[in-house]
């Protein structure tokens, strides 16, 4: 294995185990007693959607990471397609629960504002997933999947921000503002430069190809 090839594993590999410890730890709202939770508005404000969207969210998550691996998607294409309706089923939940949540982000109407616009990046790019499946365009379909993946790993980056902001002693009133854009907005971006750079690649290895020119 080379470093071409050993570094998108190993970062697949690091992106699987964050989506599995935050995901497993988040559905701990959906136990019996809500173990250790957390002094959140949104959660005191809304806690039936707090718990809804805990759980949703958190399969999208864990369900993502095994969808992007082009192995799987060949070897098991059924199963593709039956985890793709899950994980679609779950950012739809994921997604209206946490309207609610969003509206009583702490801090008030950047965190508000940053926390819908989120979700609606979140739905589009899911949506138009689905339907460039539907429509059988499976390399657009694809791509749409990767950007709402990123935006769904959006739970992983803004757990890292908070942790972050904790450690070097920033105030939450002033953090959280930001992070609540944070979270999101470079993970799409580095998507786009991700699939831009893809693009490339392939149009390298195509120029390249005595068969391209048939």
């Amino acid at each position: 294995m080379t470093v071409r090839t050993l570094a998108p594993a190993l970062a697949w590999g690091l992106l699987t185990l964050l989506a599995l410890a935050v995901g497993i730890v988040s559905l701990r709202y959906a136990l019996p007693g809500m173990p250790f939770p957390m002094d959140l508005p949104s959660l005191q404000s809304a806690p039936r959607a707090f718990v809804v969207h805990a759980v949703s969210a958190s399969l999208a998550l864990m369900l993502g990471p095994v969808q992007l691996v082009a192995a799987w998607r060949t070897r098991f294409p059924a199963l593709h397609r039956w985890v793709g309706r899950a994980y679609v089923v779950a950012i739809a939940v994921g997604w209206l629960s946490s309207l609610p949540l969003a509206l009583h982000a702490m801090t008030g109407p950047v965190a508000v504002a940053g926390f819908l616009a989120l979700g609606v990046a979140w739905v589009v790019a899911t949506g138009m997933g689905l339907m460039r499946a539907l429509q059988r365009r499976f390399a657009d379909h694809r791509r749409w999947m990767v950007r709402s993946y990123a935006l769904t790993a959006a739970a992983i980056t803004l757990r890292i921000y908070l942790g972050g902001s904790m450690a070097l002693g920033i105030d939450e009133q002033v953090s959280y503002p930001f992070i609540a854009w944070l979270c999101w907005v470079p993970n799409l971006l580095g998507a786009e430069w991700y699939l831009r750079r893809q693009g490339v690649t392939q149009s390298r290895r195509q120029r390249r190809s005595p068969l391209a020119s048939l």
